[in-house]
């Protein structure tokens, strides 16, 4: 009697593919973002208000929960999780599918000989498209971050902004957030390709157990982690202080910018920096590995890998 044998499973691709790489990006950065929202309102506190805020990151926990309760730290919450469930769509489901575009246009050879540049363009064009989501929704955080009063949560406080200071005002950070996120989101992708790539070149991946490429996935995020932290923190501080007040009477978004800029210097850029590198890294291990599961779990197995 003759074994039946499965057929392999189908590989997606076109929509099917694409969209279930965009629903792991939204759930990854979702619940990272939204679970360290303590840590940025913190990090958000610090930068807005380094002489009250400045016993470092411990010291700015305890000044919140002591002043206003352990419930301030949540604080901002909602329009974390909407915005980065957006942006991780963008982001993640953009990343792969720019990357296979540039495969297309220029060939698996060549793309992979080159692919620290598809790497890069892949990551930049991505995270343009994520931030244009992610904007309105980031100025609402801030804005109910930096001032605990102006409204009880996301819809509210969207709502008011919305009301009484026009469209312009959520897009108002959008040229500091495309310098802090563009940079930020081309070293996150690079450096863990990289540093994937280095582990798999010893380690080959086919052997891996799925366990084993999950602690992969941590350990190269939480390096790509600490250098987007780095190379994006002067624009973080630029965008949390920026969407913290309105501007004034004619003053245009640039000219706001470089009194931000003259007034921060560069030490003053980097205000808060101790508590984003540890929320950057911790969120960014975690996405990637969140990330690579979901993936799995949902079969979005047809990508295209060019790593050596």
């Amino acid at each position: 009697m003759a074994t039946k044998v499965d057929a392999p499973a189908a590989q997606l691709s076109g929509v099917q593919l694409y969209s279930r790489f965009a629903l792991a990006g939204a759930i990854c950065c979702s619940v990272t973002h939204g679970a360290l929202t303590p840590v940025d309102v913190v990090k958000t506190r610090i930068q807005l208000d380094p002489v009250t805020y400045n016993n470092g990151m411990i010291g700015g926990f305890k000044k919140v929960v002591q002043s206003e309760g352990a419930g301030a730290l949540l604080t901002g919450v909602g329009p974390t999780f909407a915005g980065y469930f957006l942006q991780g769509a963008f982001k993640f489901g953009g990343y792969e599918f720019f990357k296979q575009q540039s495969i297309n246009y220029l060939g698996y050879d060549t793309a992979s000989k080159y692919r620290t540049g598809v790497y890069l363009a892949s990551s930049a064009a991505a995270e343009f498209f994520a931030d244009i989501a992610l904007c309105p929704l980031e100025a609402t955080r801030i804005r109910l971050v930096s001032e605990p009063t102006f409204a009880s949560g996301l819809v509210s406080g969207f709502g008011k902004m919305l009301k009484t200071e026009g469209v312009g005002a959520f897009y108002a950070g959008f040229g500091p957030i495309l310098f802090k996120q563009i940079p930020y989101t081309m070293a996150k992708f690079v450096v863990y390709e990289k540093v994937a790539e280095a582990v798999y070149s010893m380690y080959p991946k086919k052997d891996m157990s799925d366990g084993l490429q999950t602690t992969v996935n941590l350990g190269s995020g939480l390096v790509a982690g600490f250098a987007a932290a780095i190379v994006s923190q002067p624009a973080d501080t630029m965008l949390s202080k920026i969407n913290k007040t309105k501007g004034l009477p004619g003053e245009g978004t640039t000219a706001r910018l470089i009194k931000i800029g003259k007034e921060l210097g560069l030490k003053g850029s980097y205000t808060g920096i101790g508590a984003r590198l540890f929320m950057v890294g911790t969120l960014t291990a975690f996405q990637f590995a969140i990330y690579g599961d979901v993936k799995k779990a949902l079969g979005a197995t047809g990508g295209v890998e060019i790593g050596k």
